[in-house]
């Protein structure tokens, strides 16, 4: 239940910071550059929160 919770909250912030960084005005070089490096952290936070990467990248949340 703490793992799908943890999943929950970080794909959250995840998504707020995505949509923030989106409202901005990039060049278009730059914004595809931008979607690869979060598309890369969206797949690194689902393999560390479902344990196939060490956890040492993300912090446990605690709530």
């Amino acid at each position: 239940m703490n793992i799908i919770i943890n999943l929950i909250v970080y794909l959250v912030v995840f998504g707020l910071i995505w949509w923030l960084v989106s409202q901005l005005p990039l060049p278009a070089p730059v914004a595809q550059i931008v979607r690869v490096l979060f598309i890369l952290l969206l797949i690194l936070i689902v393999l560390t929160v479902t344990g196939i990467l060490p956890g040492g990248y993300l912090p446990p949340i605690r709530l």
